[in-house]
């Protein structure tokens, strides 16, 4: 796999050591090197007042328009909670094959879920989500693995269930 440029794009207000240590494991793992830029948009755009939740096709679509570079795959952090019309919620989205992709924390806190919050576990939801994004910008598909970072993610446990690592096949696939 040749070297490619990671951005991760804060868009709304995140903890600098969380970040940097997404940042961390995103470069790890996807063996690139990785920047962390803030970003500003009007979110108000891509809300939707009958679902009370923010669009997130058109939301990639505009990170994939003005943010992304040619030379480099683009992830953008929200905090918002997204959709797509055939969904109720996503976690995230990204343009398979492409250059852009998408990721909420949103529904990651254990306070959504009403439990006790776990720094930790929320750290470790936001790493996994991203990374899984950005694989499919890389052109990988969902994982039957159910170990592997790839695999798909309807509910936060789905997530919590697998690894932050790509499994052996789709590792061979990326490079």
């Amino acid at each position: 796999m040749p070297v490619t440029k990671i951005k991760i794009i804060s868009f709304s207000v995140f903890d600098q050591n969380l970040l940097k240590n997404v940042a961390g494991l995103v470069g790890k793992e996807f063996r690139s090197e990785v920047q962390v830029a803030e970003g500003h948009l009007d979110l108000s755009e891509f809300f939707d007042a009958s679902r009370s939740q923010y669009d997130g096709y058109e939301l990639l679509k505009t990170i994939d328009n003005n943010f992304a570079g040619k030379s480099q795959k683009t992830i953008g952090l929200f905090k918002v909670d997204l959709f797509i019309p055939i969904l109720t919620y996503i976690f995230g989205q990204a343009y398979l094959g492409g250059r852009s992709a998408i990721a909420s924390s949103h529904r990651l806190s254990n306070a959504r879920y009403g439990l006790k919050e776990d720094p930790v576990l929320f750290r470790e939801r936001i790493m996994k989500e991203v990374i899984h994004e950005l694989g499919h910008t890389f052109g990988l598909i969902h994982c039957y693995n159910p170990e592997c970072v790839m695999g798909s993610s309807t509910y936060v446990e789905d997530i919590d269930q697998k690894s932050h690592n790509l499994c052996s096949s789709c590792r061979a696939k990326l490079e």
